[in-house]
C-alpha cells in the first residue's frame, strides 16, 4: 500500500514536470514571455502564477492604474454607504478568480523575513535593474505589512488577501515596463 502511494506520488510530480515544461516551450512563441518572465522576480512567483497571471489579466495596459486591476481581480473591498456613513466589508469577489488565487497563494510567501537567496538571485540577475528594484520593494513593503497587520490582530487570511491585492500592484508595474526588443 504504502509502495503503491509513493510510486503515484512520484507519477504525479513527473508529470507536473512534464506540462511546466510544456508550458515553458509554449512561451517561446508568445509575445507576454518577456513580462512572464520579469514577473518571476517577485518573491513567491514562479513560472505556473506568472502564467496564469498573464493569460487571465491579458495586457496589463488596459488598466490605467493598479486600484482597476485590483478591482478586476475582486480584491477590493466591498462597501456600503447610507449618507455619511460608510461601512467596508471583505472583498468582492466578482473578479477574476483564477487571477485572485495565484496571487493569494503567492502571498503566502511574505510571511518570512525580506531576503534574497541564492536561486532567485541567479534567476534574476540578468533582468533589467529597474524590475529588480520593483521586486526588492515589493518584498521588503509586503513581508513588513504582513508583519504589521498580523501584530494588529487581523487574522492570517485576512493579512494575505491584503497582501495579494498589493502584490497586484507590484506585478501591475513590473508589466507595465517598457521591453526592449531584440533586432533579430
Amino acid at each position: 500500500m504504502l509502495q503503491e502511494m509513493i510510486l503515484a506520488e512520484s507519477q504525479c510530480r513527473e508529470r507536473v514536470g512534464r506540462l511546466e515544461k510544456a508550458i515553458e516551450d509554449s512561451l517561446r512563441d508568445w509575445h507576454l514571455a518577456p513580462i512572464v518572465e520579469r514577473l518571476q522576480a517577485l518573491r513567491g512567483v514562479r513560472l505556473i502564477c506568472a502564467v496564469t497571471f498573464m493569460v487571465e489579466i491579458g495586457d496589463v495596459r488596459r488598466f490605467a492604474n493598479p486600484r482597476q486591476l485590483m478591482a478586476y481581480l475582486g480584491l477590493v473591498p466591498s462597501e456600503r454607504t447610507t449618507g455619511e456613513s460608510v461601512r467596508r466589508g471583505s472583498i468582492t469577489r466578482t473578479g477574476n478568480a483564477r487571477g485572485r488565487r495565484v496571487l493569494a497563494e503567492s502571498a503566502w510567501t511574505y510571511r518570512f523575513p525580506a531576503r534574497v537567496g541564492t536561486r532567485k538571485y541567479l534567476e534574476t540577475r540578468h533582468l533589467p535593474e529597474a524590475v529588480r528594484d520593483i521586486a526588492w520593494k515589493a518584498q521588503a513593503r509586503l513581508t513588513k505589512r504582513y508583519r504589521t497587520l498580523v501584530a494588529n490582530g487581523k487574522k492570517t487570511t485576512v493579512a494575505i488577501t491584503a497582501i495579494a491585492r498589493e502584490l497586484a500592484a507590484f506585478m501591475w508595474a513590473i508589466a507595465r515596463l517598457p521591453v526592449a526588443v531584440d533586432p533579430a
